[in-house]
Parts: C-alpha cells; structure tokens; sequence
C-alpha cells in the first residue's frame, strides 16, 4: 500500500514534469492536470518557450506547423502584462533569466525603449548592458527612465561591493606602505615584534628589535595610480557596467589615483565623470570594434610613476588593431615597472569567449589572462597594488 507521503511525493513529480513538458491537455502522457496557480505559471511559459511563433496565436493548422518559437507577439501592453505575470510567480533570479531569453529569443529590445516597459522589468546587470547599448536610439521620453533604471541596479552594486573593496585595498596600500626605518612615532609596533620573535632572550624576557618595520609618514599621500582601461564592445557588456562601479569606488579612495579609459576602435577618457558611474556608462557606447594597441598606446602616454602604476585591461583580445604593436606595449610597461593586470572578463558569467591566441601570448610576457568574478576583483587589485602574485583561477591562459 503507498503511503501518503510518497503519494505526495509522485505527485509532486508529476506538477514538476508538467511544468516542464508544457503544451496542452494531458502534457505527453503524464495525466497532470493544471489548474490555479499551477496554470497561470505555465501560460507564462508557454508565452516564451512554447511552440507558437510571435503573433497572435496559433493559425489555421494549430499552430504546429510553424517554427517553434515564443508568443508573446509584439504588443507593449501583452508583454508588460507577462513581466508582471512572471514577477508574481518566479523569485527575481528567475524573472532576469526569462526575461534575458525574451530579449534574445523575441528580439524585444524595441519595447524596452518605452517607459511603462521600463517600469515593469526586473532590473540587473544584464538589462543595465541592453539598455546601454539602445540609449542613443532612446527618445527623450524614455531617457530619465532608463538612467533611473540604471541607478538602481549600480547603487545595488556600490552596496555589495564599496565596503569590502576599500577595506581590502586599504589593507594593501598600508602593507606597501611600511618602511624599514621609521623614525619612533612611525613604528608599528604590533608587527615590529611579531618581525622580531625570533630574537626573543628568555633571560631578559625581551625581543631585540633588529627590524623596525613602520608606516611611511605620507599616509594621506596618493600612494599608487591606477589605470582602468576597459573594452566597451557588445559582449563586454557586464564587464563595463561592474568595471564602472569598481571605477567610482576607487576614485573615492584618496590613497589611489584612478584613471577610466573605454575604447572600441577610439579611445575616450571617462575619469572626469568617475564621481557617478551612472554618467560613465552613459558614455560608453557598447558595440563596434576594438583596437587594443590604440587604447594601450594612450594609457601608456598617461603613466608617470610606472613603478607604482597599476594597469588593468579589460577586454576579450579580439584586436582589430596591431597585433604586435599591443604585446610591444604590455611588454614595455612591465618592464619599466608597471603592474599589467589582464582580465577576459569582470563578471559572473563564467568562462567567456576570448582569443586565445593572444591571451597566451600576454601570459607568455608575465602578464596572465583570466576571467575574474565582481568578488574576486578587490584581491586581484590587492595583490598587484603589493607586487605580489596574482590569485588566477585554474582556467586562465
């Protein structure tokens, strides 16, 4: 005899099966029946992963016959019932991946140059990059939305990632910082002793100070520069946005000079808007091509303290420029004493696609190439700020 519980538990099976297998009636043979909010959730489904293409519903034959796409047609007013539809029934990680897949699936993008879209979609990083790369087409109508849009998701970002990346760097520029010689009162006496233990004399009870470390006197002092130098094609499009924010956060870090260069096949210097990294990426302008060397060339003309310069590229080395020119310039930062960072990707979305070709080559030159997630950022800029190895992820070239 079945006990209740499992009963329950094939069943539960079953709603899930059914959900997933979708369509109508009895869903390929499971029997499962929809009803309440089982259905309502499935019509928000079927709407973007169902069989019927973008129109007004099936046609004479069903709908069968055609290619198998969603229906969400083209009406503003259907679509932002369904992003209201999909925000009842599904937690927020779920709402960004279908309405990602709405976007690339449904060629969306149009709708969301209309406000009450705007204000109906659930916003993250992702929808921050479409909307990015649509605002020159944006009528002015459309516009404070979009930036209003924007606000919310960097300000989200500056409160995840402000605090621990100003605590991490600070702890490092400190660390660089120390010197062998203070004078008394620039003694840090805490990691003096511990520097000293081994001189420790039992019979004194005392250590012998041989080593004093301290901290330099200048500590209000601008103690390293820092040039972000970032790819603003399309496929970078969640690298800008994190890397913006990361600009602005240590722009407002007085130990650090921070330079914000974009480029594609021209270069634009961003540094005097690094106050608001809303106003950055409004003036990135994500698509075209990319010339690396081109970029690389203006940043080293920009570096007057190379042996307390850091350098990171940001970027996937599809180089539309001189190939040979670009590794020429790396390799002559790194040996004038720059700290060059190469990063395939600043984001969340696991390994990206990149030329490999030229991330070996720049490997090859002391300068590795790797995807680096948002919470590994302030470690990566720690170790280079101390001239200590980066911690690159097994993947990296």
């Amino acid at each position: 005899m079945t006990s209740p519980r499992t009963a329950s538990a094939a069943d539960e099976r079953l709603r899930r099966w059914r959900l997933v297998l979708g369509g109508e009636g009895s869903a390929d043979g499971t029997g499962r029946a929809l009803s309440g909010t089982d259905a309502a959730m499935d019509r928000t489904l079927e709407a973007l992963y169902g069989p019927y293409g973008p129109g007004p519903g099936p046609g004479a034959d069903g709908g069968r016959s055609g290619s198998r796409e969603a229906g969400l047609g083209g009406s503003a007013p259907r679509v932002a019932r369904w992003l209201g539809d999909i925000r009842t029934y599904f937690p927020a990680s779920v709402v960004q991946v279908m309405q990602r897949d709405a976007v690339d699936r449904l060629g969306l993008s149009s709708l969301l140059l209309e406000p009450e879209m705007l204000e109906a979609v659930e916003a993250d990083v992702h929808l921050v990059g479409t909307l990015l790369s649509l605002h020159k087409a944006m009528p002015e109508t459309t516009k404070e939305t979009a930036r209003a849009v924007v606000r919310k998701v960097v300000e989200d970002l500056e409160r995840r990632l402000a605090g621990r990346t100003r605590a991490t760097l600070t702890g490092a520029l400190d660390r660089s910082a120390r010197i062998n010689r203070p004078r008394h009162r620039d003694i840090d006496w805490d990691r003096t002793i511990r520097a000293n233990l081994k001189n420790y004399l039992p019979e004194y009870r005392t250590v012998v100070p041989e080593r004093l470390v301290g901290y330099g006197r200048a500590a209000r002092a601008v103690k390293k520069d820092v040039i972000l130098c970032i790819d603003q094609s399309g496929s970078m499009a969640a690298s800008v946005v994190y890397a913006s924010v990361f600009g602005a956060v240590l722009a407002s870090m007085r130990t650090l000079d921070t330079r914000l260069v974009v480029f594609d096949t021209s270069v634009v210097d961003l540094t005097d808007q690094l106050t608001d990294p809303v106003d950055v990426l409004f003036g990135t302008q994500l698509g075209g091509g990319t010339d690396i060397n081109r970029a690389l060339a203006y940043c080293q003309s920009r570096i007057t303290r190379p042996a307390e310069t850091v350098v990171v590229l940001i970027s996937d080395l599809y180089e539309g420029g001189i190939r040979e020119g670009m590794l020429k310039r790396v390799a002559a930062m790194k040996a004038s004493g720059v700290q060059f960072v190469t990063l395939l990707a600043l984001s969340d979305e696991g390994a990206p696609a990149y030329d490999r070709e030229h991330a070996a080559a720049l490997a090859a030159l002391g300068a590795p190439a790797f995807a680096c997630t948002p919470d590994l950022f302030p470690e990566v800029m720690a170790a280079a700020l101390e001239k200590r190895p980066l911690p690159v992820p097994d993947t990296a070239a």
